[in-house]
């Protein structure tokens, strides 16, 4: 089993952003695995920024692990689906259970509205 197959719901990755040249963390809210895929990790980005109205800001007490340097918000409408461990650089930290439920249903409900 590699490094990306261990990752699972709630892991904080440092990943390409499929939006931009650049990498960002993402927060990893499943891992499944597909007969002719692989494992695909559905994320969700997170940003340092704080004009995103519906973002869900994470606090210290929101990780498992350590924080994020800068106050960081999860952006749950803004899925991303990785495919390779090429995408993924490093893990960085953990989100708790319960605050990655949040993320979950708030993603959910954009997929449902």
């Amino acid at each position: 089993m590699t490094e990306f197959e261990a990752l699972e719901r709630g892991d904080i990755v440092w990943a390409s952003d499929p939006l931009s040249e650049k990498g960002r963390p993402m927060l990893v809210l499943g891992a499944p695995r597909f007969p002719t895929h692989g494992v695909q990790l559905i994320t969700v980005l997170i940003s340092t920024k704080t004009y995103h109205e519906a973002s869900l800001t994470l606090r210290d007490d929101d990780y498992e692990g350590d924080p994020l340097g800068e106050r960081s918000h999860v952006l749950p409408w803004s899925l991303a689906t990785l495919n390779s461990v090429a995408d993924v650089d490093h893990h960085l930290t953990s989100l708790v259970d319960d605050r990655t439920e949040d993320v979950v249903n708030q993603a959910i409900n954009y997929i449902s509205a």
